[in-house]
């Protein structure tokens, strides 16, 4: 009876382990996008090469990992992309935001919304109400035009170039207040500041009553596929007190980025990847208003 309870003992212990070593190869595989070869895995994840390959040719046989033939490396497999990817949808977005949305409103006291790009527009997906005594907030589900909010300029500074160039030839810069971006050398201008700050602003551009400042999500593709926006009212929040809510509004995000898979250290402000190398103009952007005041 002893030996036998031993030998079941032994069977969960080395279920657990094989479990443990997948996960280990799992994890160095996604930390070398080059590839990574059975001798670097087997050093790297302290296994002999015996067992790593066994584990790995049961781990390529349901798709999480692929085996380049050419050069012998291992890499992420598409099963696991497609599992990832169907954990994105709006609804499970929503379940991973509302919380991180409620503790960004309650640390700066306006509302946390949380935006994502649909066609040409803008649309809040997800939102939570500051505590202060009066509020100004996008409604969930609602659609705003990108070039005028401080969410959807963060979108539309993480496209690529050529794909931005694209999105705006057949774009109306319609004005919304007298503050709204209308031209687009001036347009790019803003988005070349979000590129080097990490932040879009929107100071009274959609709604004349409303501030915002907002910078970019990212998930387990290393893309931007969100914003998080912190907003309020511009007679009680300044371009200045935009700025100051920033830093724990990057910290928010690179929070909420980490639940979605994007390499992120705890409680650090987010860096977006953005591509900085080349910007298309030179101006006057809401940055330098802020810093000429």
């Amino acid at each position: 009876m002893t030996s036998e309870k031993s030998r079941e003992t032994e069977k969960v212990r080395g279920g657990v382990q094989s479990l443990g070593r997948a996960f280990g190869l799992f994890q160095a595989i996604a930390e070398s996008p080059d590839g990574i070869s059975l001798t670097q895995l087997s050093r790297k994840v302290g296994l002999n090469s015996s067992t790593a390959f066994h584990l790995l040719k049961t781990m390529s046989a349901f798709g999480y990992i692929r085996h380049a033939k050419e050069g012998k490396r291992y890499f992420i497999g598409s099963a696991l992309f497609c599992l990832a990817a169907s954990a994105r949808s709006e609804v499970q977005l929503i379940g991973v935001a509302s919380p991180i949305l409620r503790d960004l409103a309650v640390a700066t006291g306006n509302t946390g919304v949380f935006g994502m790009h649909s066609g040409s527009e803008m649309v809040v997906v997800a939102k939570s109400e500051g505590n202060g005594a009066f509020q100004i907030s996008d409604r969930v589900g609602g659609a705003r035009p990108s070039h005028c909010t401080a969410m959807g300029k963060v979108l539309l500074a993480a496209m690529p170039r050529d794909a931005l160039d694209r999105y705006l030839s057949g774009y109306e810069l319609r004005a919304h207040t007298p503050n709204t971006i209308t031209d687009k050398a001036h347009l790019m201008t803003e988005l070349d500041a979000v590129r080097l700050s990490g932040l879009g602003f929107d100071d009274a551009e959609f709604h004349p009553e409303l501030r915002c400042v907002a910078t970019g999500v990212c998930d387990f593709t290393g893309q931007v596929i969100g914003a998080l926006a912190v907003s309020g009212p511009a007679w009680r929040l300044s371009l200045q007190g935009l700025r100051e809510k920033s830093m724990l509004l990057q910290v928010f995000a690179g929070r909420l980025s980490g639940e979605l898979g994007y390499p992120q250290a705890e409680g650090s402000s987010l860096r977006l990847p953005f591509d900085t190398a080349t910007p298309h103009h030179k101006g006057i952007t809401h940055l330098d208003k802020e810093r000429s005041k």
